[in-house]
């Protein structure tokens, strides 16, 4: 499994990007790393498999992060803002 660079939206609503995706150093997993565009800017690191699972809001079924778009490079990632 592959998740795209690029935008995302939570399902609770807020704005995510993802600047890549990495393996974890003893199981070979692979993780997403990805950032709050909303608050601190923190950093975070998820189970590729759980960041693209769905999950079930107001009986109805969602993607947890949920594409919006590509970004060209990581120089316009890193430099736009949705």
């Amino acid at each position: 499994m592959s998740v795209r660079v690029g935008y995302y939206r939570h399902f609770k609503g807020m704005p995510y990007r993802v600047l890549g995706t990495a393996l974890h150093s003893e199981t070979m997993e692979e993780l997403v790393i990805y950032q709050d565009l909303y608050d601190q800017r923190r950093l975070w690191v998820r189970p590729a498999t759980m960041f693209a699972e769905t999950v079930e809001r107001d009986g109805t079924t969602v993607p947890r992060f949920a594409f919006e778009r590509e970004a060209d490079d990581f120089q316009s990632i890193t430099d736009a803002m949705p």
